[in-house]
């Protein structure tokens, strides 16, 4: 009898309920881990594109501002690109006569967080 015994103990594969349970256990801490990660990612990727977002609507004013006569340039403020507000002030006479440093702000809120582009360019007449 002993020795059908040490057989069926040497027969037995597998896991037993301790192991099981103890894999489960890792296995959901990975994925808590990578929860939390994908969570991040999602938020910094959404701050990434409003900050893209911001950039080209600074970009794209300055060029509109670039292409209108030198004596027709003045300061504006536009809100309907929500929820950006784009600002744009023109200096006259700065850095030089007969010069204007145009200066495009765009800003937005993130998290409660005032967030701001700005991009400056000179022209002349």
């Amino acid at each position: 009898m002993p020795e059908l015994q040490r057989n069926r103990q040497r027969d037995q594969k597998g896991f037993t309920l301790l192991e099981f349970l103890i894999a489960v256990m890792i296995l959901s801490v990975a994925m808590l881990g990578m929860a939390t990660l994908t969570g991040a990612m999602i938020n910094f990727n959404k701050e990434a594109f409003d900050n893209t977002k911001a950039v080209a609507l600074a970009q794209g004013k300055l060029e509109q501002l670039k292409n209108i006569p030198y004596g027709s340039l003045t300061g504006g403020t536009d809100t309907t690109q929500t929820p950006y507000t784009r600002t744009w002030t023109i200096d006259d006479d700065t850095p030089g006569t007969d010069m204007k440093t145009l200066t495009v702000t765009v800003t937005w809120s993130w998290k409660g967080e005032s967030k701001e582009v700005e991009y400056t360019s000179i022209v002349g007449k």
